[in-house]
């Protein structure tokens, strides 16, 4: 019986653990979500162009390091 209650006690917890988040979770209202939308978008934007950028950098440096071989 103790190695039933070991694997149901974790389970229990988790379902407890879950049904309170769920609780808790509210839908965003629209000035909430559109805060939320706009950090996104900034957050892709800046990501795309530190990937722009490195490799804008990077290819030069590869072209002169197989240039050379």
């Amino acid at each position: 019986m103790d190695a039933i209650d070991s694997v149901v006690d974790p389970l229990r917890e988790f379902a407890k653990d879950s049904v309170r988040l769920v609780k808790r979770c509210h839908k965003p209202d629209r000035k909430e979500f559109s805060k939320v939308a706009i950090r996104t978008a900034i957050g892709f934007v800046v990501m795309g162009f530190v990937g722009f950028f490195v490799k804008l950098i990077f290819i030069p440096i590869n072209n002169i390091i197989v240039g050379s071989a």
